[in-house]
């Protein structure tokens, strides 16, 4: 069968051994070395679905799923249904088992966004009652336990008091008796016990002889005393034996009533170690989930460009041609694997110090149904069709593929293969007829059931004096077999229209490794042609290797083809197993058969028989691989330059929200404030009111309210409150780094600003101007313009005239009365923290301005408080000075504040 020989061509069963070294249980291991090929989509997606889900457990701490205990008991359940006896070893394996899968459910249940596993996991049912009974009864040495039945702990409580009595009866021999035995030793022959005896005095202690030592110095006697009692013992040992079976049969029929559900255990444990095998296969791999690409809507055919020539010139036929146009199926999107590696090689290198695994690229547009892959030997071309084959297959298995996201590709129905050499001396086989009767095999599957005439015959041995006419004739015979081949060597048109009943084609991937090689070379690229225009059109894609230039331009006259190579670096004169697309490879014969060795001389003259078209051609391709490289290069440098540009967006966008969501903070700060401040307003303009009604109205009582809501306004009011301090300034010089914020760059000054405050920059490549306001150093401090100079003058200007106005109004008033110190003008801080303090003492200054003065107890302690306190009141438009108090009144552990 074509599918298990792909199989075994790609190395289908060596990627299953290294799945199942990542298995946690025999089950586990027994089914990934016979990892089946799901039929159809669903059932793989389903099987990715779980390999997803345990890899995510996998992923997460304390979530891997554990399967500690469970053991492979198919063959005990299977026994059991047939109603044998199971062992104690056997019942034990099944009860940890039962207890493995338990604890197995309660791992996946108390994980999240897992369905498929918790769907698989619903289905255990575990039985505890029976996995307690066979503890119960099966102790930990899997023997059956006293505790099974009192009728089997009676019977071992008799025994042992036997046994003691034989054991005393017998020591008392061995120390009457101690000349006569060879050692002080009391041990078993056929289940009796007995005594070494020397055989010079075995009459010494008559009894029966069991055995004797392999020299024949040493009989071991069974004396005539203990004799019943070892007779007692047998038949004790006999119910014991009875009593034991009698126990383990009713637990094997325990276990034989739930084997359903117990297989169904097996099973549901198997699916979950295997998929738990994926999930850490993939991790160890690097590999990503695969995404499968379905089918568009049939459409037309692309025609071929000679076609359409064809076409102008003679109408009659475009008519014909256009009626019975062929409709195909395209993809709905390109195939995707961007840095594919060979699994196993990727093995070799990891446990076998295997060479580097080179990566390739495969993006194959959704119309193209052929690649032909050319380039040298021992280029790649090869492993590039194996890693192809087995990605498409791990991915219909379930299982992660060896790439970079994202991982798209078909969901192929049949993965068929003619890879490597079948030669056979045994079959008559030859290189050309082995791949033939392969690709036969191959076009079977696909649907095609023509058969060569005589090809019954032909798997008949060949005598000797036919096998040179059959070497001879082996062209005819085998590609007569193939109902595809055209007449001519000219590359053929499109393959005539079939009917809408033939559309629907099978989703098969067809790998041909040196397809046509082994015979004529004009031959075999006539029928290499004719075998790729035919799977064209009944397989969803086709990957061949080639040599032949002909193949090279079929891209050129049907869009269902596609040319890749493999790369050779002339300079070192070795392949780089590197994928190129859209460009046709040169073979490099001649000099990788001087690099192999070959004798130089023979080279240098095989050159001078190579044509002069077929150097130009390697030429034209060199010259294009040349040219992709650059293009390469370039393209590698701007995707660097664009992942920086998206880095720094992203700087510039979380700063930007940054600044955003600060500004906000600050508004909202800035309304409690003022809030805070009106209230308070409100509340100290009520008690002047209040104090005015209650009190004599004197033009003394409304000057002193005027002043106090004068001081109100200056500490509520914005307008009335004293600017900031501005932030320190800088001017930039020649070589310092500054920032440019409209554009979020940090660029070098190359010339110091001019008369129009203008200064040139360099950020990476590119030189510009910016205004001198535009800019700010790398710790966010904004420049001197001339406006901002100006205006901080004009600002200071009218500041110091304000504080000359104010010095000369506290000048002309009177000196104040002596204060005197009440507990109306006192508030203590002790204990409070700063920023509560600052609101006791602004309340507390309101109520002292009818006093003057006012007395702040905050204590010595670390001096934190007072400190606090001191750069409050400096800054207070009501303190006129302050300062320590005396010794007397509390030192530095009091302030005495002056007000205005």
């Amino acid at each position: 069968m074509i599918q298990a020989e792909t199989l075994e061509l790609l190395e289908w069963p060596r990627l299953c051994q290294h799945l199942a070294t990542f298995a946690a249980t025999k089950l586990g291991v027994a089914a990934a070395l016979d990892l089946p090929i799901p039929a159809t989509q669903a059932q793989t997606a389903e099987l990715l679905a779980q390999t997803h889900e345990a890899y995510q457990l996998e992923s997460r701490a304390g979530g891997a799923l554990s399967f500690e205990g469970i053991q492979d008991i198919g063959t005990s359940l299977q026994r059991a249904e047939l109603q044998g006896l199971l062992s104690g070893e056997e019942l034990l394996a099944i009860a940890t088992t039962l207890a493995g899968a338990r604890q197995l459910r309660r791992i996946i249940d108390s994980q999240a966004d897992v369905p498929t596993l918790k769907e698989l996991a619903a289905q255990l049912r575990t039985y505890p009652e029976l996995e307690q009974e066979i503890h119960r009864c099966i102790d930990d040495r899997a023997q059956v336990a006293d505790r099974a039945t009192p009728k089997l702990a009676g019977i071992r409580v008799q025994m042992r008091q036997l046994r003691d009595r034989i054991y005393q009866i017998l020591q008392g021999i061995l120390q009457r008796q101690s000349n006569a035995v060879q050692e002080q030793l009391i041990t078993q022959r056929s289940g009796r016990f007995v005594i070494p005896v020397k055989a010079p005095q075995k009459d010494a202690i008559p009894g029966i002889v069991h055995d004797s030592s392999a020299s024949g110095a040493t009989l071991y006697v069974e004396p005539h005393s203990t004799v019943n009692l070892n007779n007692q013992m047998r038949q004790f040992l006999r119910q014991e034996q009875a009593e034991e079976e009698a126990v383990r049969r009713a637990l094997t029929e325990q276990v034989a009533a739930v084997k359903p559900d117990l297989d169904r255990l097996v099973v549901v444990v198997t699916t979950l170690d295997l998929a738990a095998a994926k999930a850490r296969y993939s991790f160890w791999l690097q590999a990503n989930p695969p995404k499968f690409i379905e089918l568009g809507e049939p459409e037309l055919a692309p025609k071929n460009p000679e076609k359409e020539d064809e076409e102008k010139e003679e109408k009659e036929d475009e008519e014909k041609e256009e009626n019975s146009q062929l409709l195909i199926r395209n993809l709905r999107s390109q195939i995707t694997l961007r840095q594919l590696r060979h699994p196993l090689l990727v093995w070799q290198q990891q446990h076998e110090q295997g060479f580097p695994v080179v990566p390739v690229d495969l993006t194959i547009g959704p119309h193209i149904r052929v690649v032909a892959i050319t380039g040298p030997n021992t280029g790649g071309k090869t492993v590039t069709l194996k890693t192809l084959g087995l990605a498409a297959l791990m991915a219909k298995a379930g299982m992660f593929v060896a790439a970079r996201e994202p991982v798209e590709l078909p969901w192929f129905d049949n993965i068929l293969a003619d890879i490597g050499d079948e030669q056979s001396l045994q079959q008559s086989l030859s290189t050309f007829s082995g791949h033939i009767r392969r690709i036969s095999r191959i076009l079977e599957v696909l649907g095609n059931k023509s058969q060569a005439e005589g090809e019954e015959t032909s798997n008949l041995p060949i005598t000797n004096s036919q096998q040179q006419d059959q070497e001879v004739t082996d062209t005819q015979n085998t590609v007569s077999a193939l109902p595809i081949l055209k007449p001519k060597l000219q590359i053929p048109k499109a393959q005539s229209p079939i009917s809408n009943s033939q559309l629907a084609i099978p989703k098969s991937l067809v790998l041909l490794d040196e397809v046509g090689a082994g015979t004529d070379p004009s031959e075999g690229s006539a029928l290499a042609i004719a075998l790729l225009q035919y799977l064209a059109q009944h397989s969803l894609l086709t990957v061949a290797t080639t040599h032949f230039g002909e193949l090279k331009a079929l891209k050129y006259q049907d869009s269902r083809f596609e040319n890749a190579s493999v790369e050779f670096d002339d300079n070192s004169m070795q392949p780089t197993y590197r994928l190129l697309w859209g460009i046709p490879g040169r073979s490099n014969a001649l000099t990788i058969a001087k690099r192999l060795g070959l004798l130089a001389s023979i080279v240098e003259e095989a050159q001078t028989y190579v044509g002069g078209a077929s150097q130009d051609v390697n030429q034209v391709i060199a010259g294009l691989e040349a040219q992709r490289r650059k293009q390469e290069t370039k393209a590698r440098e701007a995707t660097q330059l664009l992942h920086q540009t998206e880095k720094l967006h992203r700087e510039v966008s979380q700063k930007a929200a940054a600044l955003q969501e600060r500004e906000r903070e600050l508004k909202i700060a800035q309304e409690v404030a003022v809030n805070e401040a009106i209230g308070s307003a409100k509340s100290e303009i009520a008690q002047i009111i209040r104090r005015l009604q209650s009190g004599n109205q004197t033009a003394q009582n409304a000057q002193q309210a005027t002043d106090t809501l004068n001081q109100i306004s200056e500490k509520h009011l914005p307008s009335r409150q004293q600017p900031a301090k501005p932030k320190p300034s800088f001017m930039p010089k020649v070589g310092d780094r500054i920032r440019i914020p409209s554009l979020g760059q940090t660029a070098e000054v190359l010339s110091g600003p001019d008369a129009n405050e203008e200064l040139s920059v360099r950020f990476g490549i590119m030189k510009m101007t910016v205004k001198l306001g535009e800019i700010e150093s790398l710790d966010g401090q904004k420049p001197e313009t001339k406006a901002q100079l100006a205006k901080a003058a004009a600002q200071a200007q009218a500041l110091a005239t304000a504080k000359a106005k104010q010095a000369a109004a506290e000048a002309a008033k009177p000196n104040p009365e002596i204060a005197i110190r009440t507990a109306n003008n006192t508030i203590d801080l002790r204990g409070a923290r700063v920023s509560d303090a600052e609101i006791e003492i602004d309340r507390a200054l309101s109520k002292a301005v009818e006093y003057g003065v006012l007395w702040i107890i905050h204590g010595k302690g670390t001096g934190q408080l007072r400190r606090g306190v001191h750069e409050f009141l400096a800054t207070h438009p009501q303190v006129s000075r302050f300062e320590l108090a005396s010794q007397k009144e509390g030192g530095t552990g009091v302030t005495v504040v002056y007000l205005h």
